[in-house]
């Protein structure tokens, strides 16, 4: 297998919801298919449809307080009794082959990763809705949830919201199109970083051969 010109990239994409988020990581993986998504691992059972190694991981409660005390899982939280997490494993090996992955994280799982021993290949962005009328908005457009889902949802956003200055950018989703050319701009410049391109030492002795040929 040929050597990948850099590293992988852990993409961290967090926000309110209601916020486009999902939308723009739809997008952003449309843009470019090399991209894969992180899987989640759970304990809970699974749901009529869902499947293993698509939609989640499923294991059980001691299988994946294992792999925590293993280190292999990046983040992970409780939620509701039942324990969700982001496996270690096949981000360092889509990172070996020089893939991006993209993690759906609140802003504690989104910390978790930044600390883990692969922090230093994070680039984290924070979604914003323009206003809190507008994010109200979209979660009425939805269809889906009760009065009390969407006050509770709204209380939420005002935690996720006040850790906006932990990210490394700030995308305020004012239309869709221009926050997806936002992401597509994000990813595309910390690909470029001087520190994730390992062939350019060589590319530079090569260039400094040829000046010293002439």
């Amino acid at each position: 297998m040929p050597i990948p010109d850099r590293r992988g990239l852990l993409i961290i994409l967090s926000s309110p919801s209601g916020a486009g988020k999902s939308t723009l990581t739809r997008r952003l993986m449309a843009w470019d298919t090399t991209l894969r998504f992180s899987v989640s691992a759970t304990t809970r059972p699974p749901r009529p449809g869902e499947v293993e190694g698509k939609d989640y991981y499923f294991t059980t409660r001691e299988d994946f307080m294992r792999m925590v005390a293993e280190g292999r899982m990046l983040e992970h939280a409780e939620v509701f009794g039942n324990f969700y997490g982001s496996p270690r494993d096949p981000v360092e090996a889509a990172m070996l082959e020089g893939r991006d992955t993209v993690f759906d994280v609140d802003w504690q799982g989104g910390q978790q990763i930044r600390r883990s021993a692969l922090g230093k290949d994070v680039v984290s962005i924070f979604i914003l809705p323009p206003t809190i009328a507008d994010l109200e908005s979209r979660l009425r457009g939805r269809g889906q949830d009760s009065e009390e889902v969407i006050a509770r949802r709204m209380a939420k956003s005002r935690d996720e919201i006040s850790h906006w200055a932990e990210y490394d950018y700030v995308i305020v989703n004012h239309e869709l199109d221009q926050a997806e050319n936002d992401l597509r701009t994000i990813l595309s410049a910390e690909r470029m970083r001087a520190d994730r391109q390992p062939g350019l030492t060589e590319i530079v002795r090569e260039l400094n051969r040829e000046f010293e040929a002439r």
